[in-house]
């Protein structure tokens, strides 16, 4: 395919099936720390899910109260992603390129999971600190086991709490440290 019709068509496939993904790494996290089930929000990411989850569950139960069937579905639609942006890139598609770029954006996926949470935590504490609402109680779960630690190193300061930012930042240096394992075995 030419790469006139073919750049349009991997972003739009591409954008798809990593929203579903998202959706998948959403409810892996949310299920992992324990977030409120009847939450609108986890509601939602429920039902978009459930019917792809529920039967894996069926042949592959959780482990150790880890959502094994949400984490392989979420790691397959990565996969399939990367199997067909290789093959409409015009790249020769080998099962360890595509196994390996899977797990690693399966493992920035769900880092950045907790990346966003954090930030859109900051930005609506700067525009409606008080609000109570479905999404600050799913936020406050979320982000709770990132910030936590943190927050015992690092206490606000002058009533301003920075720990989020070096909540962010050793998230993205964990992700930076980790991705070039993976891609180390590319070569």
């Amino acid at each position: 395919m030419n790469n006139y019709a073919s750049n349009p068509l991997i972003f739009i496939l591409s954008t798809l099936l990593h929203m579903y993904a998202f959706a998948f790494a959403l409810r892996f996290v949310f299920q992992w720390v324990g977030a409120d089930f009847y939450n609108p929000i986890s509601q939602f990411i429920v039902k978009i899910t459930s019917p792809v989850v529920s039967p894996v569950r069926r042949i592959l139960p959780g482990y150790k109260g880890i959502d094994t069937s949400t984490l392989l579905l979420c790691y397959l639609v990565l996969l399939i992603s990367q199997a067909i942006v290789q093959s409409l890139s015009g790249y020769q598609i080998t099962v360890k390129s595509v196994t390996l770029l899977a797990i690693t954006d399966l493992v920035s996926m769900i880092l950045d999971v907790f990346f966003f949470g954090i930030l859109i935590q900051v930005i609506i504490s700067w525009v409606n600190p008080q609000g109570h609402n479905p999404v600050n109680n799913l936020l406050h779960s979320v982000t709770a086991p990132v910030l936590r630690p943190v927050q015992k190193f690092i206490p606000p300061i002058g009533g301003m709490d920075i720990s989020p930012i070096f909540a962010m930042i050793g998230l993205k240096v964990v992700e930076m440290l980790i991705n070039p394992v993976f891609y180390a075995f590319l070569k």
